[in-house]
């Protein structure tokens, strides 16, 4: 039987950021707490990430991408 707060916290590799209000509109990305770049869709998401070492990209996946501000269909703001 394990205990929640004696888990090991371990954030995701991929952080995505809410939505920048430019034009066009984009998210930041950060990668194992390093800004990446702006991604303007999920594609440029997964090239960030590729770019950085994270080739395993899977964007369901919690434990590999969190999104900040909205889930992966948001990009406008």
């Amino acid at each position: 039987m394990t205990n929640d707060a004696q888990e090991e916290f371990h954030p995701s590799p991929v952080v995505v950021l809410g939505v920048v209000p430019d034009d066009p509109p984009y998210r930041m990305v950060e990668i194992n707490g390093e800004v990446a770049g702006p991604a303007y869709d999920m594609v440029d998401v997964i090239r960030l990430a590729h770019l950085a070492g994270v080739t395993d990209v899977d964007l369901d996946d919690p434990a590999v991408v969190r999104w900040v501000g909205g889930a992966k269909y948001k990009w406008v703001p």
